[in-house]
Order: structure tokens, then C-alpha cells, then sequence
């Protein structure tokens, strides 16, 4: 079909030497008008087809073009206030040579990303286990990350906790640990917090979206949970002793249990020593806690399955894991009534 291809020919030789858009299409118009006048005047055989068709085909391309062209002269009286959602900011090219790894992943890639930067993560406890937490959601690219403790670094703690220095001996931990977070992603913002969080902070941890517990005593563990429950915010807790650690997501809020439906009352005297007592081996909190990091992206994320229902007990000395499963008690004194009928299904 002769008219077809001259059309083709047309297009192609538009293309090839660089004509303007608007000088192509008027090139192909005129093309379609001497093969429509051709029909017209009996001398079309040549070009095949009949003049209704190509007429029809003319005034299909013609509606099409019409109907983008309406479309540019919309967008082109649209006007900023218009907009009633804004647009989130665009990865920066350090954040994109930064982040790579976490891009690449189908789990988290850029939105996963983008939603590690906006949230907001409360950090108790820069020791053994808040040490690798802090370095692992700092270089994640967690946006704002506050980090509380009020202890100072000491000579002991650095068989284990590797955020710290020889030099910084005598140094607020939350404060160094800080420095040290900010030195290695200086695109987050971090705050130390140079103080204990009790379960009077309900407030404090209501203005975070995750609660990452490193401390090291049930008693302070019982208040964290407690202003956790209170908030309603998601509290990932880990513990260590020795060679063992575990991890778990209390989050009663959405289904899951609380500390108080596993550990209700804290455990006799001398069962449960500090780490101080009975010693634990200097990798083992690195782990715990690497875990504790590793769930929390997966949390702020979505991907994977989370621990929210579910403990996994660490044995470093013989190198295994176990998951065990945990519930919710309706008869929790901490969220048993708190959350009475306001739960969500995990």
C-alpha cells in the first residue's frame, strides 16, 4: 500500500534529519492531504485504500493529537496551589551512592528508603547492644534517631561496646555515641539524650515511631514498657548474658504481646545476674544487637516478617537460634486493660 509507506518514508526522513515536532506533523499532513485529494479526484489507486479511509484514519490521528495537545494546554495553566498533596523530596546523589545496597533490595528499594529517612527512632541504651543498634540505624539512613543514656564511658566497656573509643573514657555515652553517628552518616539527624527513660517518658516516646531497648536492668525494662504500652508505640527488646542472647518486638497495640505477658514478675535474685556478675563474651551483645538492627529496618520497612508475636533465642556458645512463639495475655496488668478492645490484628 503505496499511501502507507510514503507516510513511513516521510516520518522516517523527518526523524533522521532533526525536523521540529510541529514541522514533522505538518510534513505527514500534507503527505495525507495529497493522497486524500488524489482519492478525491479518481487518481488514488495508486496510493491504495479508498478516500473514506483515509479520511477515517486522518480524523483518528487528528483527535489523538487534539486530545494531547488539550492535555499540555491543561497542564500548562495548572498552578502550584493546586497541588494539595507536595511531593516528597528526590534522593540526592549522595543518598543514591550511599544507600545502594538498600536500592537494590526488592524489599526495601527507593520507597523503603525514603521511609527509613522520615521516620523517627528513640535508641535506650548506647552500651553493648545500643552501640551496634546506633551504628547500624545511622548508616541505614534512619532520618532522626534519638540516643539515651546517662552513663559514662569506662575502660570495661570497651571489650564490647565498639562505638566508643580509648580516648573518650569519662565521656557521656548518649554524647559520644552521637559524635560517632553522626561522623558516619552526617545526612541524619541524631540527638543525645543524656538521661535514663522511665515509664513516666510516655510523652517522650509518643513523639517516635520505633523504641529500640538496650538497658540492662528488668526493672528499667519493665518501665520502658510500660510508657511503650502507654504511647502505643512498637518497642524491639533485646538481652544478653554470657554467651545467649534474644530479640523479640513487643508491640500490644497491634496484636502482639507486651514484657509483661512473658515476664511478669522479675526473676529471684541471682538468677538473672547482670553482665557486670556473670560476664558475657565481647561479640555476643554485637550480635544481639546487629539483630535488633536488622529487625528494626525490617519494622520500618515492611519487609520480611517481623518478630511481633515471635522471640529468637541466640545460643553463641554451641552457634544456634531458636524462634519461639509468643501471645498476648488478656490478663496483662501492663496491657491487658490499657488496650482492652482497641488491639489490631498483627
Amino acid at each position: 500500500m503505496l499511501g502507507f509507506w510514503l507516510l513511513v518514508v516521510v516520518a522516517v526522513a523527518g526523524w533522521v534529519v532533526g525536523l521540529p515536532r510541529r514541522w514533522l506533523l505538518a510534513a505527514l499532513t500534507l503527505a495525507w492531504a495529497v493522497i486524500e485529494l488524489a482519492h478525491l479526484s479518481g487518481m488514488g489507486g495508486v496510493f491504495g485504500g479508498s478516500a473514506r479511509g483515509w479520511l477515517v484514519a486522518g480524523g483518528l490521528v487528528g483527535l489523538v493529537l487534539a486530545y494531547r495537545a488539550g492535555l499540555r494546554w491543561l497542564r500548562s495553566r495548572a498552578t502550584p496551589a493546586e497541588q494539595t498533596t507536595p511531593a516528597p523530596a528526590p534522593v540526592a546523589d549522595a543518598e543514591l551512592d550511599r544507600y545502594a545496597r538498600h536500592l537494590v533490595l526488592r524489599e526495601i528499594g527507593g520507597p523503603g528508603q525514603m521511609r527509613l529517612r522520615n521516620v523517627r527512632v528513640l535508641v535506650i541504651g548506647a552500651g553493648g547492644l545500643g552501640a551496634p543498634v546506633c551504628l547500624y540505624l545511622a548508616a541505614a539512613g534512619v532520618g532522626r534517631i534519638t540516643v539515651a543514656d546517662d552513663d559514662t564511658v569506662s575502660l570495661s566497656n570497651l571489650q564490647r561496646q565498639v562505638i566508643f573509643r580509648s580516648d573518650q573514657q569519662g565521656r557521656i555515652k548518649a554524647e559520644a555515641a552521637a559524635e560517632a553517628m553522626r561522623a558516619l552518616n552526617p545526612l541524619i539527624e541524631v540527638t543525645a539524650l543524656a538521661r535514663r527513660v522511665t515509664e513516666a517518658d510516655a510523652d517522650l516516646i509518643a513523639q517516635h515511631d520505633l523504641v529500640l531497648d538496650g538497658t540492662d536492668s528488668f526493672a528499667g525494662r519493665q518501665g520502658i514498657n510500660r510508657a511503650c504500652v502507654a504511647a502505643q508505640v512498637p518497642l524491639i527488646a533485646g538481652s544478653i548474658a554470657q554467651w545467649e542472647g534474644q530479640v523479640t518486638l513487643y508491640d500490644p497495640a497491634r496484636g502482639g504481646p507486651c514484657l509483661s505477658c512473658l515476664f511478669p514478675t522479675a526473676p529471684a535474685p541471682g538468677l538473672a545476674p547482670p553482665c557486670a556478675e556473670a560476664g558475657v563474651v565481647g561479640p555476643l551483645p554485637g550480635v544481639v544487637g546487629s539483630l535488633m538492627a536488622l529487625e528494626a529496618i525490617k519494622h520500618l520497612t515492611g519487609a520480611g516478617q517481623g518478630l511481633r508475636g515471635r522471640m529468637m533465642i541466640f545460643d553463641g556458645l554451641y552457634g544456634e537460634s531458636r524462634m519461639i512463639g509468643t501471645v498476648r495475655r488478656a490478663d496483662c496488668p501492663v496491657c491487658g486493660s490499657a488496650l482492652e478492645g482497641g488491639a489490631t490484628a498483627p
